[in-house]
Formats: C-alpha cells, structure tokens, sequence
C-alpha cells in the first residue's frame, strides 16, 4: 500500500486552517464516540471514506486539496466528513512501521522540523499546478516582487508572506495542502512563487523561524543581471523630478495651502505611479493626500509630524531606490529596487473565508464646520492561520451633535455594528484586502458573522506580531529598518503584548495635554519590577472629542474593573529605547475592551495629575527643531518672518555646540540652497533633516526614559 504521508502530516491546527476549528472538533468528537468511518485505500494511494450511518461516501485522492475532494453529503463545498477522512485515517496508520513514499523511516518526514517548502523541485510544481497557473506566475514573477520567506519553527509551518497574499506549507510531501489566504485557496500562481522564493533565499534546511527577503525570479527568468533598473529609464526620471517639484512646493508655500491647487498634482503622480507599477510610490502619494486633507479638515487623524515624516519619507524611499539601482549594478544592493518600489505588488486579492481577530479600534472625526465633513473607524484585524494584520477602513458623514442614532459605534459593516466588530472575531467569505494591509468586506450579512472575542483570543499569535516579553518587544523594534525602505502596510506597526503577569504602575493623568499615562511591568523571578531599569512598556492614550469615553474605559482597565489584564494591542514605537504604545484593545480576565468604542461612563480622573519632564540637552534640541520644521513645513518657507535666516544660522549654531554637527551642517544648507534657489538641494537638505533628527531624538538604547513630577 502507498502510505500517505501528506495525509498523516496534517495537524489539527492544520486542518483547521485548510477547513474550519468547527469541523475539527466535530471530527473529533465523532471519533472519540466510536463513529469512525470505514476506510478503503486504493494501490495508487486514494483514500474513501465510507460512512455507513449516514450513507456518505467521501474520497480524496493523492495530490488533491480537501476542498477539492469528493462528497455526496449535502454540503455546498468544505464538510466534516473530508476531516473525519483525515483523522480516521492518521489513527489508522499513523503508528505503523510502514515505510514513507520516499523510501524514509515512517517517523522522520513527521518529526522532523528541518524541511522547506524549498525541497518541491519543477516537477512537484507541474504536478500539482496546471500549466496556466505557471504560466500566469512567471508573469507575475516578471517585475521581481519582493516575498518574505519564514522557515518552519516547531509546530509552526513554514510560510510565504507575499505583497498580495500570504501561503503556509503544511505538508513536505504534498503542494495541494499549501493554504494561500487568496479567494482560490490554494493550488495558485501565489504557491508557484513561494517555492521559488524558498529556493532562490538557499533556506533548504533552515528552520527555527529563519527569516528572509527575495525579489523572486521565475525559472526561466534570465534577466537577472544586466538590466535597466526601475528608476533608470527617461520616464521614471522625469516621474522622479516632477515628484520632487510637488514635494519641494509644499515646503516652499506651505502645506496649508488650498487643496486646489494640490489636486491636480497629486492625481497626476498617482496615475504616473501607478503607470510605472511603484506600487509603494503611489501608496505613499495616498497617505500625503489623506494628510493633507485631515489638515484642512482639522480632523483628529492629522498628526503634524506624521506629515512632516510622509514627506520625508516619500523623498527617501526614491532616493534609496536610485542608490540601490546604481549599486546593483555593482552588485553591491543589500535592497533591491523592486523592494523599495513595491515593483510586481498587485493593488488588490480576494481573499479566501477568513476567521479575523480584532486587535482594537481608533475613531476619528473632522472638526471643521463644513458640509463635508466626514468621520471614520480604522479596526485592526488579524489572522490566526497566516498571522497577517489588516486595517478596515470606513467613513461616513459626520453625524450631528447629539444623534446618538448615528454614533460611529453604532455603524454597521456588513451587517454588524462597529463595537461588536471591534471587540470580536469575524468569519467572512466576502473580504478583499489590498497590498498595503487596508482590509474591504463587503456582500451581505449572510457572507459574515460576527462572534465575541474571549479573554485567550490572542494566544494563537506568536511574533513578529505577538510578544510574551517586554524587553524582547523593545529589541526587535530595535532592529528594525527605517520606514521609508519597508514594504508600506497600514498596520506595520501594530503588535500585541501578553506577558505572563503584568503589573499596572504608575497611571498619571495629564490635565494640560489630556493624556493618560500608564507604565506596564512584567513580574520576572529574580527582578526587581520596582528599579527603574526594568522592562517597561508605556501607555499613552489621549482624549478626543470622537472618542469620549475611551479614556475612561482604559482608566477602569488599568484599575482591575474587568479583571486581571492579560495581554495589550496597539501601535507602538520607540522613545528612547523604551516602547510607547497608543492602546486599541485590551484583554482583561472577563473580556476583551476597546476603549475608543466602549460607552463608559464618565469618571473623575482620581489619579495623580503629572506631567512628562521635558528632554533635556542634546534631544530637547532635536525635539525642539523637529517642532520648529513641522511648522515650516505648514506655513511654507517663502512665508516666512524677516527674520527666518537668523533663526537657521542661531539654530544650526546650537546643534553644531551641541556636538550634532551634521545635522548643524544640513540645516545651514538648507538655508543656503533655499536662498538660492537650489530647488533639488534644498529638498535634499530638508529631508535628510528630518530623518537624521527623527532617529537621532529617539536612540534605541535601554536608558531611564521619564521622570514625573507628582502633586501631593
């Protein structure tokens, strides 16, 4: 008999992620109770299930995907019979010395951790894939997309995070049980180029959670040196030039100026960038329009630095992929192009039936008085079976003043309102997601149920997304790359924190900045929690009129109104080596808690009233000057007071006492080229600024972060 080994590696979390937990339970449930299929297996390998009770006869041949599998039951597609096959026939032969397919001892193709999906050679792929969906992959291959390989690492599979879509290989020995998150499923051009992927990063028999980053090549791909980089040619020069023309304009005459005069430009270099397939060029032309009109809308999304980093950043991710073209060519590129472009990146996938876990919500609201005006939920998803997190994205025109009928939290999304989406977990077969993380679901509520998130829903994640140590936490936001050489995705800089036991400390409340401050410790053996050293991750949740009662729900969290707090989701950065997080969820003892989409009531803030000492010497420089640009960058530099050179030399003569001499240097020449006239310079000079200030005034090393001052 042929031993089906890709049968008898499939793990109930496995079959989970190719069914549904559902069906797995059931199945299981079932054969605990002495309800076990007859089995019958062919000599080419076909296993049919005979269910004798219920007259269902269910058959899956070798190479064959369990959606893929024959059924007489009446349901329309996956059923629990194909997962009663699989798990009757692993307690049939999954203990038989009988030798695997490939000739190997019956226990080392399941035990060992040590295999890639590296391992399906050409004729793997041919076997399992029609030639239509090669063909198709080698085009897609074409531009070089950038694929993120993740060798396996214990129980968990190894993976494929493509821009598009994401595939895990949950059997050595069979492709049709690669699970992609796309519509199809599997048995798609997305698994044709995770195999190339693991092959051309050499992780053969890496394993351990080793990670890497490959612009893919198909095969038959020959072009691999000698090639016009992406940024090269005469078109993309002239895209380049006219981007920094936009880009020099804001500074020059402000971002505050009226959006009509902006529109044009935007819309053209969008359409420009996406004519040359910079698929995070255009994202990021998105992100500066999105800005611009929060500006204008005095809406609660506008953050002035983020502006001030968008237009930095958009400035850098060019220029870093000219440089990486030029030293490519030298084959000297830690980074290819393709990388920084987002070359290859697909705008938008159907996806598969999705089960998505809510890591929180952020509301937001336009402030100013206009008919226009509009406001919005951003809900953080995530999927247990390929860790991926993604952003729902909805607006709607602001309600008015006291139409609680209205209420953003009272929304719906296919079917369900927004509190219940923002605390639970969804299943959906009507989702979409684009390459940079924004998550669209659509069809009818029928298409999409909405279940309530228990105190564990997070424990199915593991990292990069889920952190058990807060000091671990810290030490890979350290490692991390500047954002403008990353792969752009809205929700890059969510993580969730669930330690063993952590320990509330030190909740202040800012009355000046309307800020509530809270430090979260871990209880480690040995440690003294107490010193100041210890691992700390800083909460900070401000007010806002679009959210009026979250940071009442958090101040109940942090004081043990719902129980013990298990675990923290939420955006989070460095500030001087420690890490701020703005919470979107918290899971206590009793439930989970959203605090911008929760109806606390109001409380009086009974907590100490303090406020954050300013940063002193060589960094409240750089803070003060990274404040003094985003201002520049709002009013425009040609609208500046008399006396806007004497500031530059007075400031680039105290960052240059303060030993910053080559961010003295950049502003002095900033200066310089502006009253010159030297357009490209200047930019130049004002972006690099901003990035060398930006990292300089947040250094990634473990020091005493803050102090405060607490009234009696």
């Amino acid at each position: 008999m042929n031993r089906r080994d890709d049968l008898l590696e499939l793990t109930p979390n496995a079959l989970a992620a190719l069914a549904n937990v559902g069906f797995v339970k059931r199945a299981q449930k079932d054969l605990a109770a002495g309800r076990a299929p007859v089995l019958d297996v062919a000599a080419d390998g076909a296993v049919a299930a005979h269910f004798a009770e219920e007259g269902v006869l269910t058959r899956l041949p070798p190479g064959c995907t369990l959606r893929d599998a024959a059924c007489n039951c009446t349901a329309n597609g996956m059923c629990r019979h194909r997962v009663m096959l699989v798990l009757a026939y692993q307690a049939a032969f999954g203990e038989t010395g009988e030798a695997g397919a490939d000739g190997a001892p019956p226990g080392d193709a399941l035990s060992s951790s040590f295999w890639s999906p590296a391992g399906f050679d050409d004729a793997a792929l041919a076997a399992s894939l029609a030639p239509s969906v090669l063909a198709q992959a080698e085009e897609l291959a074409k531009p070089h997309p950038v694929i993120e390989v993740i060798a396996a690492d214990g129980d968990a599979p190894p993976m494929a995070r493509l821009p598009m879509a994401s595939v895990v290989f949950y059997a050595r020995h069979s492709l049709a049980h690669a699970r992609c998150d796309c519509a199809q499923g599997g048995g798609c051009v997305h698994v044709a180029l995770a195999v190339w992927a693991f092959r051309q990063a050499g992780m053969g028999n890496a394993s351990d959670g080793a990670r890497a980053t490959v612009a893919v090549r198909s095969p038959k791909d020959e072009c691999a040196t000698g090639a016009m980089g992406p940024t090269q040619d005469e078109r993309a020069g002239a895209f380049i030039a006219r981007c920094g023309d936009l880009l020099f304009g804001l500074w020059q005459d402000g971002a505050a100026q009226p959006l009509l005069a902006l529109d044009a430009r935007l819309q053209a270099l969008r359409e420009q960038a996406r004519v040359l397939d910079w698929r995070w060029v255009e994202d990021s032309f998105d992100e500066l329009e999105q800005l611009l009109r929060a500006l204008h809308a005095r809406s609660t999304r506008f953050e002035p630095q983020r502006l001030l980093a968008a237009v930095a950043g958009l400035w850098a991710r060019i220029e870093a992929a000219k440089h990486a073209d030029k030293a490519e060519e030298a084959e000297a590129s830690p980074l290819p192009a393709h990388h920084l472009l987002g070359l290859g990146v697909k705008g938008e996938t159907p996806l598969d039936r999705l089960r998505l876990v809510s890591l929180g919500a952020s509301l937001w609201a336009d402030e100013a008085d206009t008919e226009d005006a509009q406001e919005g939920a951003d809900i953080v998803f995530a999927d247990p079976d390929t860790q991926t997190a993604m952003v729902l994205q909805r607006q709607w025109p602001r309600a008015k003043p006291g139409d609680a009928a209205t209420a953003v939290r009272a929304r719906r999304v296919a079917g369900a309102p927004l509190h219940q989406l923002g605390a639970g977990q969804v299943l959906t077969a009507a989702a979409q997601r684009r390459a940079n993380g924004v998550l669209n679901i659509g069809g009818t509520a029928k298409q999409t149920g909405v279940l309530p998130m228990s105190p564990t829903a997070w424990d199915q994640f593991s990292e990069p997304l889920r952190w058990r140590s807060i000091a671990e936490l810290a030490r890979h936001l350290a490692t991390l790359p500047p954002d403008f050489v990353q792969p752009r995705h809205v929700a890059g800089a969510v993580r969730i924190l669930a330690a063993e036991t952590l320990i509330v400390r030190d909740v202040c409340w800012d009355a000046a900045a309307q800020v509530l401050h809270a430090d979260l410790r871990e209880a480690i053996a040995g440690e003294n929690a107490e010193s100041e050293s210890a691992s700390v991750l800083h909460l900070a949740l401000a007010h806002r009129a679009a959210t009026p009662h979250a940071v009442d729900a958090l101040a109940g969290v942090l004081a043990g109104e719902w129980g013990v707090l298990r675990a923290v989701a939420g955006p989070v950065h460095l500030v001087a080596g420690v890490p701020w997080m703005q919470p979107l969820a918290l899971l206590t003892g009793q439930r989970a808690v959203v605090p911008q989409l929760e109806a606390a009531p109001e409380r009086p803030m009974a907590l100490p009233q303090g406020f954050l000492i300013p940063a002193q010497g060589w960094r409240a420089l750089l803070d003060d000057n990274l404040t003094w640009l985003t201002h520049r960058l709002r009013q425009g530099l040609r609208h500046q007071s008399g006396d806007f050179v004497r500031q530059i030399v007075e400031r680039s003569a105290n960052l240059d006492g303060a030993g910053l001499r080559r961010a003295a240097h950049l502003l002095s020449d900033a200066g310089e080229h502006w009253r010159r006239g030297e357009q490209n310079e200047a930019l130049a000079a004002l972006s690099k600024l901003t990035l060398l200030a930006t990292e300089l005034a947040n250094p990634k090393e473990d020091i005493p972060y803050w102090r405060r001052q607490v009234a009696a």
